[in-house]
């Protein structure tokens, strides 16, 4: 089964709750409409790429992608 493509705004605004509004990984969730497994892989691939809140400015959608 192929893999699908993140989606670089559910990403940010997953950022945005955890890191901006310190939410739960469900909460973060149920807002995002994804699982809670997958804000915590978010998370974690951020944190490996050395991603912190509130993002660059600098930092465009295909950096972020590279990123991850």
């Amino acid at each position: 089964m192929a893999k699908r493509r993140l989606s670089m705004r559910k990403i940010e605004e997953v950022l945005r709750l955890k890191w901006g509004h310190n939410l739960g990984n469900r909460q973060i969730a149920k807002s995002c409409l994804v699982s809670h497994s997958t804000v915590r892989e978010y998370l974690d691939r951020a944190r490996l790429a050395g991603l912190s809140w509130p993002l660059d400015p600098t930092l465009d959608h295909a950096t972020l992608e590279h990123a991850f």
